[in-house]
């Protein structure tokens, strides 16, 4: 990610772990969840994962093409543990690559783990610099998706959005301040 965005991300909310080996410095699981589910968000920081994995970015991006990505198969029998192990011993893919015990590990055919890679480092971004500005959130389209759709507690969303809105009006009347 560049640094530009960083001051309008907090984080990515999503279930794909691959958010954080394309570069997003905060990644946040389960917040989709509904309330019934009571299954607590994760977060991850990319680099404190890395500290505790002792690793790269460019090891995490190889050991997580290692552990199966969308972008390319894995190698059957290799595992996170042993992916892991690997990645430390090794520190790429090719030197893997090169040392593999290819009786034991069946590297596939053409394996595109090198379009995967590009894919993750260089991922295609849409430019696009239209400027961020809050507006009031679609309560009725929010109900509907959230509620209806996906099963979450209805009070639970009206009130987020009224919070919203509340920091909204703040917003507005602070910058309208500071403008004076």
């Amino acid at each position: 990610m560049t640094t530009r965005w960083l001051y309008f991300v907090f984080a990515v909310a999503s279930e794909d772990m691959d958010s954080l080996t394309f570069g997003a410095s905060r990644f946040l699981r389960h917040l989709m969840d509904p309330s019934s589910k009571k299954i607590p968000v994760m977060e991850f920081e990319v680099a404190k994962v890395l500290e505790e994995l002792e690793l790269t970015m460019d090891q995490f991006i190889d050991l997580c093409i290692l552990c199966g990505c969308d972008y390319c198969e894995s190698i059957k029998g290799i595992g996170s543990q042993t992916a892991l192990k690997l990645v430390r011993q090794h520190g790429s893919i090719e030197t893997i690559l090169e040392n593999i015990n290819r009786e034991r590990f069946q590297i596939p055919e053409d394996w595109p783990y090198q379009e995967a890679r590009r894919l993750f480092k260089e991922p295609l971004v849409t430019k696009d610099t239209e400027e961020l500005r809050w507006t009031p959130p679609d309560e009725e389209g929010l109900v509907n998706f959230l509620v209806n759709e996906n099963g979450f507690n209805n009070d639970r969303i009206t009130k987020a959005c009224t919070s919203l809105e509340q920091i909204i009006h703040l917003e507005h009347f602070n910058r309208k301040d500071k403008s004076s």
